[in-house]
Protein backbone atom coordinates (compact mmCIF):
# COMPACT_ATOMS: atom_id res chain seq x y z
CA UNK A 1 0.00 0.00 0.00
CA UNK A 2 1.04 3.38 -0.96
CA UNK A 3 1.25 5.38 1.93
CA UNK A 4 0.09 9.50 1.74
CA UNK A 5 3.36 11.52 3.48
CA UNK A 6 4.38 15.17 3.76
CA UNK A 7 8.30 15.08 3.65
CA UNK A 8 10.01 18.45 5.59
CA UNK A 9 13.90 19.31 6.00
CA UNK A 10 16.97 17.98 5.57
CA UNK A 11 19.15 15.37 7.96
CA UNK A 12 18.74 12.30 9.37
CA UNK A 13 15.26 10.86 8.65
CA UNK A 14 12.63 11.11 11.38
CA UNK A 15 9.10 9.16 10.70
CA UNK A 16 6.38 10.04 13.13
CA UNK A 17 3.04 7.64 12.59
CA UNK A 18 -0.37 9.66 14.20
CA UNK A 19 -3.05 7.80 16.42
CA UNK A 20 -6.18 6.67 15.69
CA UNK A 21 -9.03 8.89 13.76
CA UNK A 22 -5.63 11.18 12.97
CA UNK A 23 -3.75 11.94 10.40
CA UNK A 24 -0.24 13.61 9.33
CA UNK A 25 -2.18 16.85 9.05
CA UNK A 26 -2.09 16.89 13.51
CA UNK A 27 1.71 16.68 13.73
CA UNK A 28 2.61 19.52 11.13
CA UNK A 29 4.36 22.17 13.85
CA UNK A 30 5.63 19.40 15.54
CA UNK A 31 7.05 18.38 12.51
CA UNK A 32 8.39 21.80 11.52
CA UNK A 33 10.04 22.42 14.80
CA UNK A 34 11.60 18.89 14.16
CA UNK A 35 12.83 19.65 10.61
CA UNK A 36 15.12 22.30 11.76
CA UNK A 37 17.78 19.38 11.81
CA UNK A 38 15.95 16.46 10.37
CA UNK A 39 14.54 15.00 7.57
CA UNK A 40 10.80 14.67 8.96
CA UNK A 41 8.31 12.19 7.06
CA UNK A 42 4.87 12.70 8.33
CA UNK A 43 2.89 9.76 7.23
CA UNK A 44 -0.85 8.80 7.30
CA UNK A 45 -1.78 5.29 8.50
CA UNK A 46 -3.92 2.88 6.47
CA UNK A 47 -7.43 4.00 6.27
CA UNK A 48 -6.69 7.38 7.66
CA UNK A 49 -6.03 10.93 6.21
CA UNK A 50 -5.26 10.55 2.63
CA UNK A 51 -3.98 7.44 2.65
CA UNK A 52 -5.91 4.53 0.58
CA UNK A 53 -8.46 2.26 2.69
CA UNK A 54 -8.56 -1.19 3.43
CA UNK A 55 -10.83 -3.89 4.54
CA UNK A 56 -7.76 -5.16 6.44
CA UNK A 57 -6.69 -2.81 9.39
CA UNK A 58 -4.52 -4.92 12.19
CA UNK A 59 -0.79 -3.99 13.35
CA UNK A 60 1.04 -6.32 11.06
CA UNK A 61 -0.65 -4.39 8.43
CA UNK A 62 0.24 -1.30 9.47
CA UNK A 63 3.75 -2.53 10.47
CA UNK A 64 4.40 -3.87 6.68
CA UNK A 65 2.93 -0.28 5.23
CA UNK A 66 5.70 1.33 7.03
CA UNK A 67 8.14 -1.44 5.60
CA UNK A 68 7.48 -0.81 2.15
CA UNK A 69 7.22 3.06 2.69
CA UNK A 70 10.97 3.10 3.96
CA UNK A 71 12.09 0.68 0.98
CA UNK A 72 10.01 2.82 -1.58
CA UNK A 73 11.91 6.26 -0.31
CA UNK A 74 15.24 4.13 0.75
CA UNK A 75 15.41 5.22 4.17
CA UNK A 76 18.20 2.44 6.16
CA UNK A 77 18.48 4.20 9.52
CA UNK A 78 16.07 5.85 11.08
CA UNK A 79 14.24 7.33 14.22
CA UNK A 80 10.98 6.57 14.71
CA UNK A 81 8.05 8.57 16.61
CA UNK A 82 4.54 7.05 16.89
CA UNK A 83 1.59 8.28 19.22
CA UNK A 84 -1.52 6.15 20.74
CA UNK A 85 -1.82 4.00 17.73
CA UNK A 86 0.64 5.19 15.80
CA UNK A 87 2.90 4.35 18.82
CA UNK A 88 1.23 0.34 18.64
CA UNK A 89 2.39 0.50 14.99
CA UNK A 90 5.88 1.68 15.93
CA UNK A 91 6.58 -0.32 18.41
CA UNK A 92 5.41 -3.80 16.93
CA UNK A 93 8.15 -2.27 13.54
CA UNK A 94 10.83 -1.63 15.56
CA UNK A 95 10.37 -5.08 17.12
CA UNK A 96 10.37 -6.86 13.83
CA UNK A 97 12.75 -4.92 12.03
CA UNK A 98 15.56 -4.15 15.00
CA UNK A 99 18.55 -3.21 12.56
CA UNK A 100 16.30 -0.58 11.03
CA UNK A 101 15.22 1.86 14.14
CA UNK A 102 17.59 3.98 15.84
CA UNK A 103 15.67 5.51 18.34
CA UNK A 104 12.27 4.83 18.95
CA UNK A 105 9.94 7.25 21.19
CA UNK A 106 6.19 6.08 22.07
CA UNK A 107 3.86 8.81 23.11
CA UNK A 108 1.26 8.15 25.73
CA UNK A 109 0.42 3.98 24.92
CA UNK A 110 1.37 1.21 26.77
CA UNK A 111 2.87 -2.30 24.76
CA UNK A 112 -0.15 -3.71 27.11
CA UNK A 113 -4.01 -5.25 26.31
CA UNK A 114 -6.81 -2.10 26.57
CA UNK A 115 -10.28 -2.52 26.38
CA UNK A 116 -12.57 -1.20 23.72
CA UNK A 117 -13.33 2.63 24.88
CA UNK A 118 -13.97 4.42 21.42
CA UNK A 119 -17.77 3.28 21.49
CA UNK A 120 -18.87 6.35 21.97
CA UNK A 121 -16.87 8.09 19.51
CA UNK A 122 -18.15 5.79 16.93
CA UNK A 123 -21.58 5.87 17.66
CA UNK A 124 -21.03 10.25 17.35
CA UNK A 125 -19.21 9.97 14.43
CA UNK A 126 -21.77 7.64 12.72
CA UNK A 127 -24.94 9.78 13.86
CA UNK A 128 -23.85 12.10 11.34
CA UNK A 129 -25.84 12.42 8.48
CA UNK A 130 -23.63 13.08 5.91
CA UNK A 131 -26.25 13.53 2.95
CA UNK A 132 -27.89 16.42 5.10
CA UNK A 133 -25.09 17.97 6.21
CA UNK A 134 -24.77 21.22 5.36
CA UNK A 135 -21.70 22.48 6.91
CA UNK A 136 -18.96 21.63 9.65
CA UNK A 137 -21.11 24.03 12.16
CA UNK A 138 -23.99 21.08 11.67
CA UNK A 139 -21.43 18.35 12.33
CA UNK A 140 -20.19 19.89 15.30
CA UNK A 141 -23.80 20.38 17.20
CA UNK A 142 -24.83 16.59 16.27
CA UNK A 143 -21.76 15.40 17.62
CA UNK A 144 -21.44 17.41 20.70
CA UNK A 145 -24.09 15.60 22.53
CA UNK A 146 -21.55 11.95 22.40
CA UNK A 147 -18.21 14.10 22.42
CA UNK A 148 -18.66 17.04 24.95
CA UNK A 149 -15.63 18.11 24.43
CA UNK A 150 -15.26 20.96 21.83
CA UNK A 151 -11.55 20.25 21.43
CA UNK A 152 -11.77 16.78 20.76
CA UNK A 153 -14.72 17.21 18.68
CA UNK A 154 -12.46 19.97 16.48
CA UNK A 155 -9.77 17.32 16.35
CA UNK A 156 -12.29 14.00 15.31
CA UNK A 157 -13.82 16.13 12.37
CA UNK A 158 -10.70 17.27 11.09
CA UNK A 159 -12.01 13.71 9.11
CA UNK A 160 -14.42 15.48 7.43
CA UNK A 161 -13.56 16.37 3.63
CA UNK A 162 -15.71 18.54 1.75
CA UNK A 163 -16.75 17.26 -2.12
CA UNK A 164 -18.93 18.15 -5.25
CA UNK A 165 -21.09 16.14 -3.52
CA UNK A 166 -21.02 16.90 -0.24
CA UNK A 167 -19.14 15.44 3.20
CA UNK A 168 -17.40 12.12 3.25
CA UNK A 169 -14.92 11.05 5.94
CA UNK A 170 -10.93 10.79 5.39
CA UNK A 171 -11.22 7.48 7.77
CA UNK A 172 -12.65 4.23 6.70
CA UNK A 173 -15.34 4.86 9.74
CA UNK A 174 -16.50 1.10 8.85
CA UNK A 175 -13.32 -0.40 8.82
CA UNK A 176 -12.32 1.00 12.04
CA UNK A 177 -15.67 0.02 13.53
CA UNK A 178 -15.45 -3.37 12.73
CA UNK A 179 -12.01 -3.71 13.78
CA UNK A 180 -11.76 -1.58 17.02
CA UNK A 181 -10.82 -4.79 19.32
CA UNK A 182 -7.64 -4.53 17.42
CA UNK A 183 -6.54 -1.25 18.25
CA UNK A 184 -6.32 -2.17 21.88
CA UNK A 185 -4.59 -5.50 21.15
CA UNK A 186 -1.05 -6.17 23.15
CA UNK A 187 2.33 -6.39 21.63
CA UNK A 188 3.60 -9.85 20.98
CA UNK A 189 5.05 -11.55 24.07
CA UNK A 190 8.54 -12.26 22.46
CA UNK A 191 8.83 -8.62 20.71
CA UNK A 192 11.49 -7.29 21.97
CA UNK A 193 13.75 -4.00 20.94
CA UNK A 194 16.69 -2.98 22.52
CA UNK A 195 17.82 0.42 21.21
CA UNK A 196 17.17 3.37 22.78
CA UNK A 197 13.54 4.02 23.79
CA UNK A 198 11.52 6.74 24.90
CA UNK A 199 7.69 6.29 26.53
CA UNK A 200 6.56 10.12 26.78
CA UNK A 201 3.25 9.98 28.63
CA UNK A 202 0.46 12.87 29.45
CA UNK A 203 0.81 13.76 33.69
CA UNK A 204 -3.01 14.33 33.39
CA UNK A 205 -3.64 10.38 30.88
CA UNK A 206 -4.20 7.23 32.28
CA UNK A 207 -2.61 5.16 29.07
CA UNK A 208 0.39 4.36 30.75
CA UNK A 209 0.40 3.98 34.65
CA UNK A 210 3.15 2.80 37.10
CA UNK A 211 1.93 -0.92 37.03
CA UNK A 212 3.01 -0.74 33.49
CA UNK A 213 6.57 0.27 33.65
CA UNK A 214 7.55 -3.45 34.28
CA UNK A 215 6.03 -4.75 30.87
CA UNK A 216 7.28 -1.93 29.09
CA UNK A 217 11.17 -2.61 30.08
CA UNK A 218 10.21 -6.29 29.24
CA UNK A 219 9.68 -5.29 25.87
CA UNK A 220 12.07 -2.59 25.87
CA UNK A 221 15.06 -2.85 28.31
CA UNK A 222 16.77 0.27 27.75
CA UNK A 223 13.35 2.40 28.13
CA UNK A 224 13.02 5.72 29.31
CA UNK A 225 9.84 7.59 31.03
CA UNK A 226 9.00 10.88 30.53
CA UNK A 227 5.96 12.33 31.91
CA UNK A 228 4.69 15.51 30.51
CA UNK A 229 2.68 17.37 33.38
CA UNK A 230 -0.61 19.30 32.52
CA UNK A 231 -1.17 17.33 29.41
CA UNK A 232 -3.74 14.16 28.57
CA UNK A 233 -3.46 12.01 25.84
CA UNK A 234 -2.39 14.30 23.19
CA UNK A 235 0.57 15.83 24.82
CA UNK A 236 2.17 16.82 21.40
CA UNK A 237 -0.65 18.99 20.80
CA UNK A 238 -1.55 20.06 24.54
CA UNK A 239 1.95 20.60 25.28
CA UNK A 240 4.06 21.49 22.21
CA UNK A 241 7.15 23.34 23.93
CA UNK A 242 7.35 20.46 26.75
CA UNK A 243 7.05 17.88 24.41
CA UNK A 244 9.66 18.99 21.93
CA UNK A 245 12.07 19.26 24.84
CA UNK A 246 11.87 16.03 25.52
CA UNK A 247 12.31 14.55 22.18
CA UNK A 248 14.78 16.68 21.33
CA UNK A 249 16.78 15.93 24.37
CA UNK A 250 16.54 12.23 23.82
CA UNK A 251 17.19 12.50 19.95
CA UNK A 252 20.04 14.39 20.86
CA UNK A 253 21.71 12.44 23.24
Amino acid sequence: MKLNYKEIGEGKPLIILHGLFGSSDNWISIGRSLAETRKIFLVDQRNHGHSPHSNVFTYEAMATDLKIFIEEHSINEFDLIGHSLGGKTAMLFATKYTNLVDKLIVVDIAPKQYPVHHDTILEGLKSIDLDALKSRGDADKALAPYVPILGIRQFLLKNLKRTPEGFSWKINLAVIEKDIEEVGKALPKSAMFGNPTLFIRGGMSNYIVEEDIELIHTHFPTAQLATVKGASHWVHAEKPKEFLEEVNQFLNI
